[in-house]
């Protein structure tokens, strides 16, 4: 989650009018499969950055936000792939984003949770 919000420049996870919740890390994979991944830049980098290694953060960053285990990389590959050294294919998106975002209840009870859970007031008016 850190490699993306050091793309965007944004949190994880945001709550917009009418109660849509805008989860970051979803959007992320989807434009990686797009190849639209300069559109997740922080606008503050008026788009000055190599595309090539936001890229490949972008990919990491989904690799590791995988639901199994197994299909995370290591720590060591993690170096190495910054480095440029070893290559990774596009992951699939992680089934728990897509369940989350399909019933936004599930998604704001879980925003809820972890706000909950950190002591962060919670506005009731969802």
């Amino acid at each position: 989650m850190v490699l993306l919000e050091l793309i965007s420049g944004r949190r994880n996870s945001e709550q917009l009018e009418g109660g849509h919740v805008d989860y970051f890390p979803l959007l992320a994979a989807v434009k990686l499969h797009e190849g639209h991944v300069i559109s997740l830049l922080d606008h503050h980098l008026n788009g000055d950055a190599n595309l090539e290694e936001v890229e490949r953060v972008c990919k990491v960053a989904c690799w590791c936000i995988q639901n199994e285990e197994h299909n995370q990389p290591t720590m060591g590959q993690l170096v190495q792939i910054l480095e440029g050294i070893l290559e990774l294919g596009i992951p699939p998106i992680p089934r728990s984003l897509k369940a989350l975002t399909e019933d936004t209840t599930s998604l704001i009870f879980f925003l809820e949770s972890i706000l909950l859970e950190s002591n962060v007031p919670v506005s009731s008016d969802s």
